[in-house]
């Protein structure tokens, strides 16, 4: 069997397996956050921390226990690593330094994950498990609060109330994150995942000196890194080390992991808005991207540009030879169109238009299917928008869901929209422009270039991946990108909430003849082409500069 070949089986297996999960993970999902019953062990969290789950929240009051509980979940994290050496199971590490800390801090509690860390050398069991993994859950779990109360607020009229954001933060992590992490973890440590809380030990003699390697919860810590769309890895290599994941099937599994519960939701969506097909239409938009991007991928990857890569099958620097091109195709794909950033092979080793690739699934706002959440409102934002070019070439006000858009509902989606791409362009062009940051870039010119503007992308846009080569590990980097991923992660929310807030408010407007059909075909059609559209004018000359420039130079 050709490389080309299995890398197309590959992709029509996980087709399969997120198609056979779709309809009972997103109506199991619907009844989550629609049920008026509580669990037990819900209640008593809702005790321990004071909440009371019935009570109904205006967008302003869910946007404060969404901030509340992220400020204080940096605080914690923070002071764990900065306490680490005193903290037991430790392995003998430090503490982390302040810069590291707080950037460690804002990137777990913000569901990007970007390490500027080596894992295996810095953390020790307490932080990994008590700091990390738990940020794995409630962070993914927030980002499904928050898509849900943007769901409601199409859902419901002439009223303000969202719902309660203790509740669906708890319902979330125990009904949904917990079952399927624990069920992923078991698959995981069968196939070959490592599970333990062994100490350091050495491994072998390697040219007359020895290896150590550490173990640890990685298999559990695996599974809802990759379910809740987090990345950050237990070692260094992240998803390409054969700890995390030994096996191909492990990598395809991983994969079907970081995108079933975004494209799940598509379907929770059509559920509580009571149109089905709706949600079908927002799954044929993710979907077709989707597809898009990795058809192209491998095509950029599996191209032949000399005899070591026809030799090789394949673009195959920077990959594992385990898991192939086409695995690697998909899950580097996968990856930046979510908020995920694990990685089972190296960005910056792809193929010049490969990288830029990746940079440009980042640069879409992670929406084909996106984060845990994240990614079904940064879509609807984009439907809104849309709907709106539609109503402007027809000359009839703009409608979805029969909600008007209006002036404040639109200024509310620009301003999402405008968030995370002037977080991106700034942050890249100070580094640019001062001497010191520079200085961590591994490779000049245009890679170079790419290295920059791919970690405050990954920064801003909450994905957590990185372009290796890049030293990120300096006081300007983790302070800088620690403000752009906080930035990039709750800028946002404050927008999806208010908007949530004012289509509650309002009156359900009824159909007529000349409603835009959005659950039509013709429709995903506009809604792809917005979104790229507007991402090729915002992006295309930062682009310009660098993996198009060493794509077309290569």
């Amino acid at each position: 069997m050709g490389p080309v070949l299995a890398g197309v089986l590959q992709l029509l297996a996980l087709i399969a397996a997120l198609a056979l999960a779709y309809i009972p993970l997103g109506t199991y999902m619907a009844r989550v956050y629609s049920s008026g019953r509580h669990w037990r062990v819900e209640k008593w969290i809702y005790k321990g921390i004071g909440a009371d789950p019935d009570t109904e929240m205006r967008w302003s009051a869910y946007l404060r226990g969404v901030l509340a509980f992220s400020a204080v979940g940096v605080l914690f994290l923070y002071l764990l690593q900065r306490l680490q050496g005193h903290l037991p199971g430790s392995l003998g590490f430090k503490a982390i330094d302040p810069d590291q800390a707080f950037n460690t801090a804002a990137s777990f509690v913000s569901n990007t994950n970007w390490q500027s860390y080596y894992g295996e050398q810095a953390m020790g069991h307490v932080v990994q498990t008590a700091g990390l993994a738990v940020q794995n859950f409630v962070s993914a779990a927030v980002g499904i609060a928050v898509a849900v109360a943007l769901v409601r607020g199409f859902a419901r009229s002439r009223t303000g109330e969202l719902g309660n954001f203790w509740s669906d933060l708890v319902r979330g992590t125990v009904r949904i994150l917990l079952p399927l992490a624990a069920v992923a973890a078991i698959v995981l440590v069968a196939c070959g995942a490592l599970q333990n809380f062994s100490g350091i030990h050495e491994v072998g003699q390697f040219f007359g000196g020895s290896q150590q390697w550490n173990g640890g919860a990685v298999a559990s810590q695996e599974a809802i890194k990759e379910l809740g769309t987090n990345g950050g890895g237990y070692f260094n290599a992240n998803s390409a080390h054969p700890f995390e994941n030994p096996t191909p099937f492990t990598n395809l599994f991983e994969i079907f992991l970081l995108l079933v519960i975004p494209f799940a939701l598509t379907r929770t969506f059509g559920i509580m808005v009571g149109s089905v097909k709706q949600g079908y239409a927002i799954l044929a938009t993710m979907a077709a991207i989707w597809v898009g991007f990795v058809a192209l991928m491998m095509w950029t990857e599996f191209a032949h540009h000399g005899p070591a890569l026809q030799i090789a099958g394949g673009a195959m620097e920077g990959k594992e030879v385990r898991f192939g091109v086409g695995s690697s195709s998909i899950f580097a794909v996968s990856t930046t169109l979510t908020s995920t950033g694990a990685v089972d092979s190296f960005h910056s080793s792809f193929t010049g238009l490969g990288g830029g690739i990746t940079l440009l699934g980042m640069m879409l706002g992670e929406i084909a299917p996106g984060g845990t959440g994240s990614g079904l409102y940064g879509m609807l934002i984009m439907a809104i928008v849309a709907v709106f070019i539609a109503g402007l070439m027809v000359g009839r006000t703009p409608e979805y869901l029969g909600k008007k858009i209006g002036t404040r509902e639109i200024k509310f989606a620009a301003c999402y929209i405008l968030v995370t791409p002037a977080l991106v362009l700034v942050f890249t062009a100070a580094a640019m422009a001062l001497p010191t940051p520079g200085n961590s870039m591994t490779n000049s010119g245009a890679h170079g270039f790419s290295e920059i503007l791919y970690a405050y992308t990954s920064a801003s846009n909450n994905n957590g991946s990185a372009f290796a080569g890049l030293n990120a590990d300096t006081q300007w980097f983790n302070s800088t990108l620690g403000v752009a991923m906080l930035l990039g992660r709750f800028l946002p929310m404050v927008f999806v909430l208010a908007l949530a807030g004012s289509l509650a408010e309002q009156r359900p407007v009824p159909v007529t003849a000349g409603t835009l059909r959005t659950e039509k075909p013709l429709f995903t059609g506009l809604l792809v082409g917005a979104i790229l559209i507007i991402t090729g004018l915002t992006y295309f000359p930062a682009l310009a500069l660098g993996p198009l420039a060493e794509g077309l130079a290569s």
